[in-house]
């Protein structure tokens, strides 16, 4: 991977992190209405949000993403020294 390549991976991972944060707060509020953004940083509180399967599906997606993303930046890091 070149160095170039870094900032169009990065542009990626963006769009797809706010696509997905969208389709999470979107399913989030057809569950609850009144849920926030972040609200949603914390699933755990609602019991709502707990139970229900593609909740927990898509805000697995979406922290998986997050992990990839955390995972090229540090691959980029230790290759810059």
């Amino acid at each position: 991977m070149s160095h170039g390549d870094d900032g169009e991976f990065e542009a990626l991972f963006e769009s797809m992190i706010s696509q997905q944060r969208a389709k999470v707060l979107s399913i989030a509020r057809a569950i609850n209405a009144r849920l926030t953004e972040d609200d949603i940083l914390s699933p755990q509180d609602f019991p709502e949000l707990v139970d229900d399967a593609r909740f927990n599906y898509e805000d697995g997606l979406l922290a998986g993403l997050l992990s990839a993303q955390i995972a090229l930046r540090a691959q980029r890091r230790r290759r810059e020294g």
